[in-house]
């Protein structure tokens, strides 16, 4: 047996900072890898989806280089292959710096293999029995595969799987409508392929305003994405050209014929197989490990980051939980997830940026609300550019005045939504982001306009 101050199980974006602050702090720390080092983020998200979001606004912007006064000569050629090399080096290089960080790091080891737990104390790797007073899984989490009738009849792509692709496919139809889904929609459009998106709600993204999802849905159709919501009944089987996806929708075709399907129906935790149960960690009906509001799980001296705690999706989210746990433990303070004021975006074009709570949840929680818009068509930023689609969104309560939350989609709206997300960490009220006095020409300058326009809903 090895034993260790501390064991973390995985290498997403709360592991290896955790293992950095617990080293520094002269603590033994183990930190175990089964597969590639730095998590979603770096190998099947944020980073290699966000390089090809990148090529795919390259693509746009070139078809239309006549609407700034510009021209070139012949049709624009898109070399998936290229588009994805590309990608994939963004992953290799941030992968190779994480390993070479985590390698080099004093009173840290880097075990690859499976871990699973053995007792509330203790982890096995292969023929290794490692044991610590502290345990921190980060094991975050894959893609949903629905059951589906014929799915296991067909050839399908997740998201870890299309980000390889080196072919534009001829027509792509995906399955589910929130936030993979359609970013990987526009993006395959812009490269030239036919993009159908199916979505068994009755909108797009129904965690958002029904305004935002018609938005939405608006861009996406401009650019002739074909958008079935409303799907009742998807079921799969074989094609000559590909895959047939059978719908029941109130209107188009009862079936559609695609060359390739991409799954995009939600993310589930990597937690089946680590042996949780042997510990004593609780999960939730939907596999999530049960923690706090400081991340311990149910078993003292094992916290839960990341993903797989179901207390956020995202690489910011992973981070913080890192940021609360290393405060707690290390620096003797009393943070909380709760203490958290959630920001995200959308990463299709125009982005959106959203933080705190949306209209429809501000009335359900009681608020008299107070809803300010302003079309993207009225900000000077986005005419300046030639991307005036979207609009701006606040909402704050009537009597208090204090923020809930903000919407933005439009162009730069994952940057200057941070105006509003650091207002309300701040406690700040619509009056004082009111009073502020931005830069111009920015859209974040329409703040104070946009809250100026606040009225009842």
């Amino acid at each position: 047996m090895k034993t260790f101050d501390a064991i973390i199980i995985g290498t997403g974006q709360a592991g290896p900072p955790l293992a950095g602050r617990l080293a520094a702090a002269g603590k033994t720390v183990a930190i175990i890898e089964r597969h590639h080092v730095g998590g979603t983020c770096v190998n099947t998200g944020c980073m290699p989806t966000k390089a090809l979001v990148a090529s795919a606004y390259a693509a746009h912007l070139a078809r239309r280089v006549e609407d700034y006064g510009l021209s070139f000569e012949g049709p624009l050629q898109v070399q998936m292959a290229k588009v994805m090399q590309r990608s994939h080096q963004v992953t290799l290089n941030a992968r190779t710096n994480n390993e070479n960080w985590l390698g080099g790091m004093e009173n840290c080891t880097l075990i690859r293999g499976h871990a699973r737990f053995e007792g509330p104390d203790s982890v096995r790797v292969g023929d290794e029995l490692l044991q610590a007073p502290q345990i921190f899984i980060n094991v975050g989490g894959r893609a949903v595969v629905p059951d589906l009738p014929g799915i296991e009849d067909i050839d399908y792509l997740t998201n870890s799987g299309i980000i390889m692709l080196d072919r534009v496919p001829r027509h792509l139809v995906i399955i589910g409508g929130s936030y993979i889904g359609l970013e990987f929609a526009q993006m395959y459009r812009r490269f030239g392929a036919e993009v159908t998106i199916v979505e068994q709600g009755d909108r797009l993204i129904r965690r958002e305003d029904p305004d935002i999802s018609h938005a939405i849905r608006e861009i996406l159709e401009s650019e002739g994405i074909t958008v079935r919501t409303g799907a009742e009944c998807i079921r799969f089987r074989r094609h000559d050209e590909g895959v047939a996806v059978a719908l029941e929708c109130g209107e188009g075709d009862p079936e559609i014929i695609g060359s390739d399907v991409l799954l995009a129906t939600g993310r589930r935790p990597n937690t089946d197989d680590l042996g949780l149960e042997t510990a004593g960690v609780e999960l939730d009906e939907r596999g999530y490990i049960q923690v706090d509001d400081g991340l311990s799980t149910t078993v003292d001296g094992i916290w839960a980051l990341g993903d797989c705690n179901g207390k956020g999706a995202f690489t910011h989210t992973a981070y913080n939980d890192f940021e609360i746990v290393a405060a707690n433990l290390l620096d003797g303070e009393n943070r909380k997830v709760s203490d958290r004021v959630l920001g995200y975006a959308l990463y299709i074009d125009p982005p959106l940026g959203r933080v705190g709570m949306t209209e429809a949840q501000a009335k359900t929680a009681g608020h008299k609300v107070l809803v300010g818009t302003r079309p993207m068509s009225r900000v000077g930023r986005a005419v300046e550019k030639g991307e005036t689609q979207g609009f701006m969104k606040i909402i704050a309560d009537a009597d208090s005045r204090q923020i809930l939350g903000a919407a933005l989609l439009g162009t730069g709206g994952d940057e200057a939504i941070h105006g509003v997300l650091d207002m309300m960490n701040a406690g700040a009220t619509a009056d004082q982001l009111r009073w502020a006095v931005p830069i111009h020409p920015t859209v974040s300058e329409l703040w104070p306009t946009v809250i100026q326009a606040m009225e009842p809903v």
